[in-house]
């Protein structure tokens, strides 16, 4: 079964820090493009943070540049999306999706052919 699994959200205070998960099974999540998308109510959903395949770049949206990191663990089948500094407008539910096959490099307007269910992030005091 094809599954992406988000995990590591939760309620936190302003400048704290989270690292969210993305476990994959059914595939190899380390040949594929990820990529960390989020929605606030009422918003449109954006594009956050993508890493390509294996020895790819990463890229990041303007609003979260020197704030988030995105990395993988091959052994775990795992991406990972490490947050600091974090602000009440991070407050969203954050999903991650599989991109472009063996392609090392990543952007947001790729076509993302499945996703998690989400995990929430509330930065809040």
């Amino acid at each position: 079964q094809l599954q992406l699994v988000e995990s590591g959200g939760g309620l936190v205070q302003p400048g704290g820090s989270l690292r969210l998960s993305c476990a994959a099974s059914g595939f190899t999540l380390d040949y594929y493009t990820i990529g960390w998308f989020r929605q606030a109510p009422g918003k449109e959903r954006e594009g956050v943070s993508c890493i390509g395949s294996t020895g790819g770049n990463t890229n990041y949206a303007d609003s979260v540049k020197g704030r988030f990191t995105i990395s993988r663990d091959n052994a775990k089948n795992t991406v990972y999306l490490q947050m600091t500094s974090l602000k009440p407008e991070d407050t969203a539910v954050y999903y991650c999706a599989r991109g472009p096959r063996l392609f090392n490099l990543c952007g947001f307007r790729h076509r993302y052919d499945s996703w998690g269910q989400g995990t929430q992030v509330t930065v809040s005091s």
